[in-house]
This record gives C-alpha cells, structure tokens and sequence, in this order.
C-alpha cells in the first residue's frame, strides 16, 4: 500500500464488509438522529462530523474531519459553488486543515464547489472517479482509501446513475467510526434513487450497484445520499432494504419502474454539467480589450 502525506492520497485495495445478521428497526432508528455536535454512545471520538445544506439544489454537504489528530485534517463532500464561502467559514471557526473536496459523481443539478475552493485554500485537492472522466487532482476506482488523519474513506463503484458515480464508506476497523456511513450521492436515496435516463445511466446496473455495494454492508450503517426533497437527514441500510419502493423491488420491475418516472429534463445540466466536468471551473469571461 502507498500512504503518502496528509495533502494527498493513500491508496489500498480491501474486501467488501460480509452482510450481518439483521437488527431490529428500533436499534437501528436510535442512529437516526443528528451527531454533529454529540456523537451517541459509542461513537469515533475522532470523527467531527457535520451535514450541511443547499436550498436551491436540495443538496447535502458533508464535512469530516480527524479531531484527534494534531492537524485536524478534513475533507468535504459534494460542496456546492454556492454556500462555498459558508463551509470554509466553518471549516475555519472548527480549527480544521482541509485537504480533500470531493464529489460521489459528476452533478447534472448544480455546480460544484470544488474547483472554487481550490482557489480559496491552497493545497486542497479535489477528488472524483476515473470513470466520471472529470477533472481533479486525484482520480479514485474502486477499492481505494481516502485518508484524512488517521480515518478513512472506502471508495466502491457504484454507477448506474451515472457512470461514474462511487459510494464513500468509512473504514471498517476498531479505531475507525462505528456504526460506520455510506456517502451515496444519487445512486441510493432515502426511499428512492437517482434517474437513470440520462449521462450514461443504466437501471440495470444502478439495482446491481446498490445490492451488491451498498446492501452489503453492515446493516446499522448510516445512508447519507446527495440529496433529499422531502426534508430527511439519514437513513440506514436496513431501512432502505426493507422500505425503498423502488430497491425492494426484483430488477425487472424496478427497470419498468424507472422507465416510466416521466421526469423533466434537468434545468441545470447544461451549465452544471459542462462546469462538472472540468472541476467546477470554466474558463473566466475574456477581459474587454481597451479602445
């Protein structure tokens, strides 16, 4: 395995975490709530956990960090351009070095944040798939470890929403948070999922990609997706297994479910998706040249 400094990546391959036995639904709704000030029993004391929210885009942000590691080294997922200045502001005020902003997938609904933040903290690096085919600095596959500090993410392909698009778990170890969270972007929404109509997306490979990647996992692991409409904060893998409408389903009438979904187009996908790819960052309007 290679493991270089805080301002880059450490890379190894792992195995996926074994399905265990289910736990009631009452054991695993105690997680449900909020820790981002006061973790429940039993919780990483290492991890500073916070999540975020953009009104416009119904998107969630996810800030992490390793506070018990002298540099309180930090990363960001799936920022916005546009509530930007609102989490360096906090990153600031929590006394954390941030290292890493990255995003599950290439965002077809609002601009990254990303490429903006680059330019306001120097060192940072950004983070998306190879299979996105996207710019950034450091580009993941399956299998791969994000550390920041002594903490770190897993990285497991999950595309079908996109072909791109990876699920960010946290590491599976005795030093590491327990239950442990799954950072779904669009592949895996609480009580539904990401469209598959459009950037490479397959309904095919979206059902095998959640339950061979995401309902694998420790049934108390938390689910936090990209995005929700509806007001919820968290799920959990065994409530999306027993609850989802649509993943609960056998793969054929999930296809013919998201076949006929009939939805909009995408107001933003021709400006966020362009922007996307290139880190969130276009090339700055040309300069007025003077008479």
């Amino acid at each position: 395995m290679l493991r270089l400094s805080l301002s880059t990546l450490s890379f190894s391959r792992s195995f996926l975490s074994l399905p265990q036995k289910p736990r009631r639904a009452s054991y695993v709704m105690t997680y449900t709530a909020s820790f981002s000030s006061a973790p429940p029993s039993g919780y990483s004391s290492k991890l500073l956990f916070r999540q975020l929210f953009e009104k416009e885009s119904s998107t969630y942000t996810y800030l992490l960090a390793d506070v018990a590691h002298p540099d309180k080294p930090a990363l960001l997922i799936d920022p916005v351009d546009k509530t930007v200045d609102r989490d360096l502001t906090l990153v600031e005020e929590l006394g954390l070095k941030l290292i890493y902003a990255i995003n599950t997938h290439v965002h077809a609904d609002h601009v990254t944040g990303t490429g903006l933040i680059k330019t306001k903290v120097p060192g940072v690096k950004s983070v998306i798939s190879k299979a996105s085919k996207s710019k950034a600095d450091v580009l993941i596959e399956a299998g791969d470890k994000i550390h920041f500090g002594d903490l770190f993410l897993e990285v497991r392909a999950t595309p079908g929403h996109t072909v791109g698009c990876v699920t960010y778990v946290t590491g599976d170890g005795p030093d590491q948070p327990q239950p442990r969270m799954a950072f779904t972007g669009d592949t895996l929404l609480i009580r539904g999922c990401g469209r598959t109509d459009f950037q490479g997306g397959s309904s095919q490979q979206l059902y095998q990609s959640v339950h061979s990647q995401i309902f694998t996992l420790p049934k108390e692991t938390l689910v936090y997706p990209a995005h929700d409409y509806k007001g919820s904060t968290v799920s959990t893998v065994e409530e999306e297994m027993l609850y989802n409408p649509r993943l609960t389903k056998d793969e054929e009438k999930f296809k013919s479910i998201m076949e006929n979904l009939n939805l909009p187009y995408p107001k933003m996908i021709d400006i966020a998706v362009p922007a996307n790819m290139v880190c969130g960052l276009q090339d700055p309007p040309a300069k007025p040249v003077e008479a």
